[in-house]
């Protein structure tokens, strides 16, 4: 029996991005659905994401998978015969699970709050933002991708803000290329990839898309 992935997902999502990005890397064919998160979401949705009902959802031979970290996770498993993306001693896999969840509950939530804030406070998020880059870079250091040599789990997990700034630029009145260079150089390698530049939408079109959120 043919295996049936299905991706429920919404284009400027930074989170389903990187599911994408970890179906790509593994040759997976999936099915792609885009969802209508601000006005319409499917029934498909909030019945395969009842607790949080957002995307991405992941659903592989009608069961779902929630949650984009865990989505990336799952993919390593369950197609572990092809360019595994988290390393197997225990501890570079903790420090790779620990940049992650670093990236997820530092980094997307700073970023988000840049939409949403104005005046002194989005002075205090925009530096906040670029402090937290720095960090990023910093753990970059000269290696070529996160987990050095190889495109791995961090790499995936952190890719997507890639296209997104260009937009923090704009309305942050900064420029992460002159304050982070070594993480946009990071950020162009890793778009060489064919799984990236596949599941990377236009940054002109994200700074479009927060024009209408702002």
């Amino acid at each position: 029996m043919a295996e049936e992935v299905v991706l429920l997902n919404f284009w400027p999502s930074i989170f389903g991005m990187r599911t994408m990005i970890a179906l790509e890397e593994k040759g997976v064919k999936y099915e792609y659905r885009e969802e209508d998160v601000i006005n319409n979401k499917s029934l498909m949705l909030l019945e395969m994401n009842p607790i949080h009902k957002k995307i991405p959802v992941l659903i592989h031979n009608g069961k779902p998978v929630c949650e984009s970290i865990i989505q990336v996770q799952y993919i390593d498993e369950v197609w572990s015969d092809k360019n595994p993306f988290l390393p197997t001693d225990p501890y570079q896999r903790a420090q790779a699970l620990f940049w992650a969840d670093f990236i997820e509950k530092k980094l997307c939530v700073c970023g988000r709050r840049a939409w949403t804030t104005k005046g002194e406070e989005l002075e205090a998020t925009n530096k906040e933002f670029l402090e937290l880059l720095k960090i990023l870079q910093s753990e970059l250091g000269d290696k070529p991708y996160f987990g050095g040599a190889k495109f791995g789990f961090v790499d995936i997990i952190m890719i997507g803000f890639y296209c997104w700034f260009p937009a923090y630029d704009k309305f942050g009145n900064f420029s992460i290329e002159s304050e982070c260079c070594k993480l946009m150089a990071w950020g162009k390698r890793c778009m060489e990839r064919e799984s990236v530049a596949k599941s990377l939408p236009d940054p002109e079109k994200v700074v479009g898309y927060v024009l209408q959120l702002k």
